[in-house]
């Protein structure tokens, strides 16, 4: 990360580092040392007015490149990134907290697979196509878009906006989670290197309330692609709605992962654990919410349990198959404030519970927690937590299942573990979801990902998410 630091207090405008309007600043933690690792620069309004002036200046050429020419910029961003990927790696484990081994194959590899996927369904797509009734279709890029990123997943999130919005001939402001800047400044100096034009890229960092609310209310911003909380979301759409801007917005998930008798038993609890502790439970897709088929529930007890005893937290910066801390004190006070609701509330907890792991008094470290007999009308049961925290929940068929599942304000994922395939993909055209993972299977690269309900709207990768970045012209001649 070689004058990384340097850049923190800088944005990316136009194509330079430049010095910033605002003056306020604001320390980067590292969550397992609680230590600054730096200051960034939080954006102003003047900030944001320049970063979208580049970037309305850039359109006027950009809109015209060939789709050839854009998918040569997307194929030097990818060599350059793979060559780059361990630095990725590092800077993630350093301002979030994931654990070494898996910020390099998860967090830093979705950056690969994203892009690898990107390009090859930007090869395949038709920006233009003739109707059986002659007219012509036409697919335009729709312009300059704010693009706003979260902490949990930063280079998956910044991929699957910045690659997209490329690929249909947009340009772009990209305000990343003010917690999260050092993969971001990386991300640029790929943009920079790869040589994407002058002002079709631009990075600012700020807050929320501040830049992404500047970035939401400008006139010049043609589309807000979002990602993080249902409230920030709502925001969004507010402050888009005068001007009829375009939004998408990937929110919260409080996803079920449903477990019928006759799954292979072992595996499923194994499996649903991990699928929930995955990046200590700072995934909006986390199969939270396990539903339990009655006649095993007894038995997935006994499994979790002793599961969670297995999981171990640890240094971040250690090699090894450990669980970071969370992101922020703010996040480890969430999740500890949820932890006592569900105490309060009267769930057995089999696993975990308040506090902070053994020897890790230094840290956002929490226990892993997993509780028995949550109802589902529970605050747990109900609220994202962000935290690895797994409600355990008691079903006596296929219908209450569903019904189970289906009753959340949320529908970003859910999980369905069974031997009887007719059994998973009925269920899994039942349940209000915008996707469906079976007996372990996940949503791959290239797939469209996004939700139902309180868990947004559009859809991000594949054919679906260079969609979100078009408008749709007829010709008729």
């Amino acid at each position: 990360m070689q004058n990384i630091h340097d850049k923190l207090m800088n944005f990316y405008i136009d194509g330079k580092w430049i010095v910033p309007n605002s003056q306020t600043k604001q320390s980067l933690i590292n969550p397992a040392t609680e230590n600054s690792v730096g200051q960034i620069t939080l954006a102003d309004e003047v900030d944001v007015e320049n970063a979208v002036a580049s970037a309305t200046n850039a359109f006027e050429s950009f809109q015209h490149f060939s789709k050839q020419d854009r998918l040569d910029l997307l194929k030097n961003i990818l060599s350059i990134y793979e060559r780059r990927v361990d630095e990725f790696a590092s800077a993630i484990s350093i301002e979030m907290g994931a654990p070494m081994d898996f910020a390099r194959s998860a967090q830093a590899q979705a950056g690969i697979d994203h892009l690898s996927a990107l390009i090859e369904d930007t090869k395949d797509y038709d920006f233009e196509r003739i109707l059986r009734n002659g007219n012509t279709i036409v697919k335009e890029p729709v312009g300059v878009c704010g693009l706003i990123t979260p902490w949990n997943w930063p280079i998956n999130q910044i991929v699957l906006k910045v690659a997209p919005a490329l690929a249909a001939g947009c340009t772009m402001v990209l305000k990343p989670s003010e917690m999260t800047p050092l993969s971001a400044i990386l991300f640029a100096e790929v943009i920079d290197e790869a040589g994407v034009p002058n002002g079709v890229f631009n990075l600012i960092h700020g807050l929320g309330h501040v830049a992404g609310s500047a970035l939401s209310k400008h006139p010049d911003v043609a589309m807000i692609s979002f990602t993080g909380s249902t409230g920030a979301g709502r925001s969004i759409i507010h402050n888009s709605a005068d001007r009829i801007a375009k939004t998408t917005l990937e929110l919260g998930g409080k996803s079920p992962n449903l477990i019928f008798a006759d799954c292979e038993l072992v595996t499923a609890i194994d499996q649903g654990i991990d699928a929930c502790f995955i990046n200590s439970g700072q995934s909006c897709d986390a199969a939270t919410r396990m539903l339990i088929e009655q006649s095993i529930y007894e038995r997935s007890i006994e499994l979790a349990t002793k599961k969670c005893e297995q999981i171990t937290v640890g240094d971040p910066a250690i090699s090894g198959n450990h669980l970071g801390p969370l992101v922020s004190e703010i996040q480890f006070k969430r999740v500890q404030s949820l932890i006592a609701s569900g105490l309060d509330e009267g769930a057995r907890c089999i696993s975990g519970g308040l506090g902070k792991p053994k020897g890790y008094q230094v840290g956002y470290f929490t226990r892993p927690t997993i509780f028995a007999d949550v109802e589902n009308n529970m605050k747990i049961a109900q609220e994202e937590v962000f935290g690895p925290v797994l409600c355990m929940i008691p079903f006596r068929s296929e219908e209450e299942a569903i019904e189970l599942a289906n009753d959340n304000a949320y529908g970003l994922a859910a999980y369905i573990q069974t031997s009887d395939e007719d059994r998973a993909q009925r269920v899994a055209r039942l349940l209000r979801s915008g996707s469906i993972n079976i007996n372990n299977a996940f949503i791959a690269p290239g797939s469209p990902f996004g939700g139902y309900k309180l868990s947004g709207n559009g859809r991000e990768g594949g054919a679906e998410g260079i969609n979100e970045y078009l408008e749709i012209k007829v010709i008729a001649s």
